[in-house]
């Protein structure tokens, strides 16, 4: 764990703090405080991300996929990924990738109950090769997944995100999922929240509605299609008018293939 820096706020512990959970330390805190202070939405968006990851979870699980790739996983919090497949598909197998040492070493440290067909691997986001070959060791590729990268695509720039994603899903075979989710916001209160956590943790890119968009190439989206996260349920051809706040949590579901 020789990354590890308590002093240097982490991503993935900032996001724990906005979520109310303890896995944090006063650096992290102080940041995600001051984030909150000029951008009071951010704790609502992020437990919005994590209840519709939830309910997309269990829908694909309902589909019959029992596979899932969870990049950029951050820190274990409830519901977690697998729990929430557990809930439809009690045997589904889970990879989750992130390179925080720190998240590693929680996952790891989930009571042995939850450990079955965990794999658990330390690799960058932006090396899909290498991450598909670690994650090919207890997931199997030859049959549909699903993979997820939840609020992960802000920290990469459009084009950027547009090739990982065609890159993970050209490995995955016909009948795979894709869930993402994106924050959105604009105004100055959100120029200044994205100019403080760029400069307390890691480049955050102000990306529009079209730019999540086009994170799906050519994937067929889900009904509603893109939605608000508060909104999004599965096969809804219809979303109710929510209302309108500074920021919120843009998410879809795609099939691949």
């Amino acid at each position: 764990m020789a990354d590890f820096d308590p002093t240097t706020p982490s991503i993935a512990r900032v996001y724990d703090y906005f979520l109310g959970g303890r896995d944090n330390f006063a650096a992290d805190r102080e940041l995600a405080q001051r984030l909150i202070d000029v951008f009071p939405p951010i704790p609502a968006t992020v437990r919005e991300n994590k209840q519709f990851l939830h309910r997309a979870v269990t829908w694909v699980a309902g589909e019959g996929i029992g596979q899932f790739i969870d990049i950029g996983c951050g820190l274990p919090t409830t519901p977690s990924t697998h729990g929430s497949a557990r809930v439809v598909s009690p045997g589904a197998r889970v990879a989750y990738v992130d390179t925080d040492s720190i998240v590693l070493s929680h996952l790891r440290g989930l009571p042995s109950r939850e450990q079955a067909d965990l794999t658990i691997v330390q690799e960058d986001a932006r090396e899909p090769e290498q991450v598909l070959a670690r994650v090919a060791e207890g997931i199997d590729l030859s049959q549909p997944s699903c993979l997820i990268m939840a609020a992960l695509l802000h920290f990469f720039p459009v084009a950027v995100g547009r090739d990982l994603i065609a890159r993970y899903a050209a490995a995955l075979v016909p009948g795979s999922y894709a869930i993402l989710t994106m924050g959105l916001a604009d105004g100055r209160a959100a120029d200044r929240f994205f100019a403080l956590y760029s400069k307390g943790t890691a480049p955050l890119y102000k990306h529009s509605a079209e730019d999540f968009a086009s994170f799906f190439g050519d994937l067929t989206l889900v009904p509603p299609g893109i939605a608000d996260a508060r909104a999004w349920r599965p096969n809804v051809q219809t979303v109710p008018v929510l209302p309108q706040r500074e920021g919120e949590m843009i998410v879809g579901v795609a099939q691949i293939g």
